[in-house]
């Protein structure tokens, strides 16, 4: 199969749990915003219906598929599973999109442009010309400092290390050791991150304006930020680059 992009082939994966109010949206803002580009989206068997809502669009549209999972197991296992699947069908870029509006599909031609540059490309919400809407100041801060802890304990070279938006070139991916990928959440970005400057990859920010998604429930927790926190201290006290 043939590709309009001088980066090649392109899939965008969406993990999904839960999002039939945005799923089509998203899906049609992504088809208009980069023709060329190929849907997955990751669905872990959602209770309201996003699955076949998702296989729906796929049965019109031959650049959107479908990967059914068993249940919910995680953002990191879902994009893990997405990234495999991405690789096995040749694809050359792979890209981490949010499902429920918050990483703006118009954006993405941007992301790709500076691919043509780097390794992997972060749409930074935390550099010259990012921002978020509609983020009330307890959640900014608690992102701001989670990078910020991220940035200083790791010495990464890095202004969003949680951001999830993210265009990776797919010989990144297989530099990264993804077997050895355990972390779930928003310490899967911080671990993809890590890695891929431990690596000596080429890392890119690009900003990006995040919006505060308007259907649906967010999927942070507090689990989610102990984890991170344990994991990443864990990470930073070894110094060892995985």
């Amino acid at each position: 199969m043939s590709s309009d992009s001088p980066l090649g082939r392109i899939l965008v994966i969406v993990p999904t749990y839960n999002e039939a109010d945005n799923i089509t949206v998203v899906a049609s803002r992504l088809r208009a915003s980069v023709p060329e580009a190929h849907l997955l989206i990751a669905d872990d068997n959602s209770p309201d219906g996003t699955g076949k809502i998702a296989d729906e669009m796929a049965g019109e549209d031959e650049h959107i598929h479908v990967m059914h999972r068993p249940g919910k197991q995680g953002l990191g296992a879902a994009y893990l599973a997405g990234f495999r699947w991405g690789i096995e069908h040749g694809y050359d870029v792979l890209v981490e999109m949010d499902a429920d509006g918050s990483h703006r599909p118009e954006e993405l031609p941007r992301l790709l442009t500076a691919l043509e540059g780097a390794d992997l490309v972060l749409g930074s919400r935390w550099v010259a010309g990012g921002r978020v809407v509609n983020w009330p100041k307890s959640r900014e801060w608690l992102s701001r400092a989670g990078s910020a802890y991220s940035r200083f304990i790791l010495r990464l070279p890095i202004r969003d290390v949680t951001g999830g938006y993210r265009a990776f070139r797919a010989a990144t991916l297989t530099g990264l050791r993804l077997d050895e990928v355990q972390s779930q959440g928003y310490c899967f970005q911080v671990d993809l991150a890590r890695r891929a400057v431990g690596g000596g990859f080429r890392v890119m920010e690009v900003p990006i304006t995040f919006v505060e998604r308007e259907h649906g429930v967010s999927k942070m927790s507090r689990a989610i930020v102990i984890e991170a926190l344990w994991r990443v201290t864990a990470w930073g006290l070894t110094r060892r680059p995985k």
